[in-house]
């Protein structure tokens, strides 16, 4: 059977999740995409529905199907390809790195925060502390994030608590009056901190940082990207040769 009307129970529940608020409340999110369902699916999240349209049935088998018109109206997408899943969201209490891990304080955009986990899965920080920032599973987030937050875990706390959590942990704060990250030895545990794209890391978290890095830029630059800064120095951390 194929869905075709808007007001059918379950379109109505799942256009709710475009709100934060309800997908808090409710623990869900929505993953959209043929390629980020799919790697949803292989990833073992817990996955409550899948949405798809006429055609993609047979792959998504336990599917419900719905109309083109009926599927827009959910899509967050410009060109939606015509599937998404909702799904639960990990709870993950707080708990001290295993390994090296990043601290994002105050990051707003969305498409930043994406970024930032999508890189830190690709580079192997595999736990994410995030400080009063944007809703890692917003649409524009989960989009960004390209399947990277299906692998990483996400931690979300007060600046006290997450402090508290990572007591022990060196901090690396990404600041422009650092040292110079490319000359930089890290410990072999620590914490990299990012911070808000306008007013940079919170007072607190700098009084508290062991370290304190820059990358170097030209006169006529007066500042990178949060998500480009962020990539630049996991990297160089995780992986330069040369020490």
């Amino acid at each position: 059977m194929v869905i075709t009307s808007k007001s059918n129970p379950l379109i109505k529940e799942i256009s709710k999740f475009s709100d934060k608020k309800y997908r808090r409340l409710c623990g869900k999110y929505v993953v959209e995409g043929i390629k980020p369902v799919r790697e949803c699916i292989a990833a073992g999240c817990s996955i409550v529905n899948i949405v798809c349209v006429e055609g993609l049935e047979n792959e998504f088998k336990s599917a419900v199907t719905v109309s083109r018109a009926v599927f827009e109206s959910l899509s967050s997408e410009i060109t939606p390809q015509g599937v998404l899943a909702v799904v639960e969201m990990p709870q993950n209490n707080l708990q001290a790195p295993q390994n090296s891990c990043i601290l994002l304080d105050c990051l707003q955009d969305p498409g930043n925060l994406g970024t930032v986990i999508r890189t830190a899965n690709a580079a192997g920080y595999g736990e994410i502390y995030l400080i009063n920032c944007t809703d890692p599973y917003s649409p524009k987030a989960v989009r960004a994030s390209m399947s990277g937050i299906f692998f990483v875990k996400v931690y979300q706390g007060t600046r006290e608590e997450i402090l508290n959590t990572l007591d022990g942990v060196p901090l690396i704060c990404a600041d422009m009056n650092g040292e110079d990250v490319f000359f930089f030895n890290p410990p072999e545990k620590f914490c990299l901190c990012i911070g808000n794209e306008g007013n940079g890391i919170s007072g607190e978290i700098m009084d508290r940082a062991q370290f304190k890095v820059k990358i170097p830029m030209r006169k006529t630059c007066e500042s990178l990207n949060a998500a480009v800064s962020a990539g630049i120095v996991m990297y160089q951390l995780k992986y330069d040769k040369k020490r």
